[in-house]
């Protein structure tokens, strides 16, 4: 008998057909002996209305009252849910945050969990009583609700699975798998059997839309090993060794390291090039210091010194915080004293990731030889130990991607 944590996402819980097709998916992995709890999102789109309706409300509201508006959506569904599981003869309940309890700090909106109690969702697995539990909140340390931000399920998901230790976290969203691009440009893209934490997180950080980073980063932290899987086919989870999503574990675990496991892109990137810097000691500082006490996230960062002393900046952010960067850095022109600011929001970040890379020389190069026959020109580079990223036209986005694929030998 294995413990498995079902993590079912808005699309799976989209309307009462989905609901009910959730349903006999868990009704079949009890069948099979498991002991199940399950952890579920909002139906899709309506986290999206609810935000909606505060910020139509107020612009600035209270953070508190957002978190107890937006967090109904995944009260609903594990309530429904509940009730899909009774009408076809499992007993079930659901459980919202503050009833496990799983406790966060007081960051509302964007809370992060610091410790879970366990022993209700046991007990009701050891009555046979299948546990459903409302995703992406939790209980703040004045006992009001609080939610993880976006995308929160999957990381609720992963600590419980923690919590429970549970045997694996299966994660069911609408694509089977982890692919080692988007099937969507590359048709050639194919699925992953497994894949390591460190390029999971790598390519959730990087574009790809399969698992959000906080929930990879607390797996890897946690050892705890995730399924990805489509709740569009029938049937419960095959056992180990017969799985049919991608499976996220230790590198241990995986014999054959692909050079490179898989190529993300991102198109929420805006550039942003600060000219003509007087090049003193500290001017680093003076410039992203301020966007940081913003809360403006930095990505990319080149900087290039003339011969006559001055130095041009040039860094990405998201496209959300290109507007409050401009203004920020606007205000800051006479401190900085930099001579030009220039905006470019038409631009793309494309990533290679994989643990191989580390052991194999040669590999930027192949990407940088790849774009340059392709006459794509490469605006900034950033790398780590197993990802190399580059800056370039968005126009180029799906070129690069194909050829890139292509040049790595990822194609079928």
């Amino acid at each position: 008998m294995a413990r498995i944590v079902m993590k079912f996402g808005g699309t799976s819980m989209a309307d009462l057909d989905r609901i009910r097709a959730a349903a006999r998916r868990i009704a079949a992995q009890v069948a099979a002996g498991d002991q199940v709890a399950v952890v579920v999102s909002a139906m899709a789109g309506v986290t999206n209305q609810l935000v909606g309706w505060c910020d139509a409300l107020m612009e600035l509201h209270d953070p508190r009252e957002y978190d107890s508006v937006v967090a109904t959506g995944e009260q609903v569904t594990s309530g429904l849910l509940a009730i899909a599981l009774q009408a076809i003869g499992i007993e079930s309940r659901s459980f919202h945050g503050w009833q496990i309890p799983l406790h966060t700090d007081g960051a509302h909106g964007r809370a992060r969990i610091g410790r879970i109690e366990p022993d209700a969702l046991l007990a009701s697995m050891e009555q046979g009583v299948v546990p459903v539990v409302a995703g992406f909140q939790g209980l703040g340390p004045e006992g009001r609700i609080t939610t993880l931000g976006r995308g929160g399920s999957d990381t609720s998901a992963v600590a419980l699975a923690a919590a429970l230790k549970a045997d694996r976290c299966d994660i069911y969203t609408d694509v089977d798998g982890v692919y080692t691009t988007d099937p969507r440009i590359v048709a050639k893209a194919r699925k992953l059997d497994k894949i390591t934490y460190e390029e999971m997180l790598e390519l959730a950080s990087v574009g790809a839309k399969v698992l959000q980073t906080r929930s990879v980063e607390l797996a890897m932290k946690e050892r705890v090993r995730v399924q990805v899987l489509s709740s569009f086919t029938d049937g419960p989870a095959p056992r180990e060794g017969a799985l049919p999503g991608t499976l996220v574990v230790d590198e241990d675990e995986i014999v054959e390291k692909e050079i490179v496991a898989g190529i993300a892109y991102s198109r929420d990137e805006a550039r942003l090039t600060v000219r003509r810097v007087p090049d003193r000691p500290g001017i680093a500082a003076s410039v992203f210091g301020p966007l940081a006490e913003a809360n403006v996230n930095v990505d990319m960062i080149v900087q290039s010194t003339g011969a006559d002393g001055s130095t041009d900046m040039t860094f990405t952010v998201g496209k959300s915080d290109l507007a409050r960067a401009q203004v920020l850095l606007g205000e800051m022109r006479e401190t900085i004293r930099y001579e030009e600011l220039l905006c470019d929001p038409d631009v793309a970040k494309i990533s290679i990731v994989g643990v191989g890379m580390r052991s194999h020389a040669g590999v930027a190069s192949t990407m940088f030889r790849t774009l340059s026959e392709r006459q794509i020109n490469i605006q900034v580079i950033s790398t780590s130990e197993i990802k190399v990223s580059v800056l370039i036209a968005n126009d180029y986005t799906e070129l690069a991607v194909r050829a890139l694929h292509s040049a790595y030998d990822l194609d079928v």
